[in-house]
């Protein structure tokens, strides 16, 4: 298998940075429309918030159905970069619909055709990271791609309300603006990428929806995940929250801003500090973090708690997210890894959303307060099955 280059200051390969560089562009474009899309279906398009609920309902929910599949597509025909390709590239021409939608419907288009994008490249993509990455540099490569990742993910917003503020309110023009750094996305895959040179094959002869055994190891990271992510609902909740306590509308994006720098900060450092001295120690050290996080949130009583623990919260992301792909990459051989990656994806994905869902119950019935402990409490229990988890990295 080649390699690219590898930089003299990382010691990672090129693909791993370019790789890096695209889920960047990629995540600047599209959060500086999800930053900005709620107003414009509300305020522009007259949408309901039900309907805003059932755009992002219905676009999760494809995404993590499209994942189980994707890596087993990947798999069974021996590449990664076009199955990428193409989800890339669904997210970068679905830009240009938001721009000139007429109705709330053209927006859901929009939305799902972005998520469908997204549960494409995923698997595929994070195969590819394995694939490229050095030996003993794996937790590093994934790092690196996640802190780029959630630089993207804070870029978006803050560009989003500066062209919203140069176009004078003017949310189409933000998105036409939006596409522009998907297009890099694209450009910088097909050329900064090259396929590995003898990609793994599944030869098996079972119909693509036929899932392939995954080895013990990989369920034990399987249950591990979705526990952790059963403990971390969405992120809505914590925006919610710094509400709760007194944060204006106007303030609310630094929610997100702040966390989305707290998980660049942490993830590739995690990264590389789990290759010298292996990742089950972090991951448990992710899972406190999540603990302290949840607790402030409980407590709070202003939003500069809140906001410090929304950079904690983010610390937690940036470590785990990393950190748990490289624990899939180590459990399963190269030709059904993409499959692992798709079922591992899927799982957690389904886990945030009932874990979202219940937290909006405890929150209707009982308070904020109330979610965040049994946020905490499963964090707890996330912690205690970790204890359990001696596969060494």
């Amino acid at each position: 298998m080649s390699q690219s280059p590898r930089t003299p200051r990382s010691g990672l390969p090129r693909g791993i940075w370019a790789l890096g560089l695209v889920s960047l562009f990629m995540d600047i474009s599209s959060e500086m429309i999800h930053a900005l899309l709620p107003a414009f279906l509300v305020g522009t398009l007259g949408a309901s918030v039900a309907f805003v609920g059932l755009v992002e309902g219905l676009g999760e929910g494809m995404a993590n159905i499209v994942k189980l599949f994707s890596g087993r597509i990947s798999d069974r025909i021996g590449k990664r970069k076009p199955l990428a390709l193409l989800g890339y590239g669904l997210g970068t021409l679905s830009k240009p619909i938001f721009a000139l939608a007429t109705g709330p419907y053209w927006v859901l288009v929009a939305r799902l055709s972005d998520r469908f994008g997204k549960g494409i490249r995923g698997a595929p993509r994070d195969a590819l990271v394995a694939a490229l990455a050095p030996e003993g540099r794996r937790g590093a490569a994934f790092g690196l791609r996640q802190s780029l990742d959630n630089i993207g993910a804070f870029a978006g917003p803050l560009l989003a309300l500066l062209f919203l503020s140069l176009f004078a309110g003017d949310l189409r023009a933000v998105f036409w603006v939006a596409a522009v750094p998907g297009i890099g996305a694209l450009v910088v895959l097909w050329l900064g990428v090259a396929e590995p040179d003898h990609a793994p094959r599944s030869e098996a002869p079972q119909p693509v929806w036929h899932m392939p055994k995954l080895p013990p190891a990989f369920w034990a990271v399987f249950g591990f995940g979705v526990i952790v992510t059963l403990a971390r609902f969405s992120e809505a909740f914590v925006i919610l929250r710094a509400q709760d306590l007194g944060l204006s509308l106007l303030h609310l994006p630094l929610v997100l801003i702040v966390m989305n720098a707290g998980a660049a900060l942490s993830a590739y450092p995690a990264g590389v500090i789990s290759d010298r001295v292996g990742r089950h120690g972090l991951l448990l050290a992710g899972i406190a973090v999540l603990v302290v996080a949840d607790a402030l949130l409980a407590l709070a009583s202003g939003t500069t708690t809140a906001l410090v623990a929304s950079g904690i919260w983010g610390l937690h992301l940036g470590m785990m997210s990393g950190l748990l792909s490289a624990e899939v990459a180590a459990t399963v051989p190269d030709d059904i890894r993409a499959t692992a990656f798709g079922v591992f994806n899927f799982g957690t994905g389904i886990a945030l959303m009932l874990a979202s869902g219940i937290a909006g119950v405890v929150w209707e019935v009982f308070g904020p307060e109330a979610t965040f402990w049994l946020g905490g409490g499963l964090s707890l229990v996330a912690l205690a099955l970790g204890l359990g988890l001696r596969r060494k990295a």
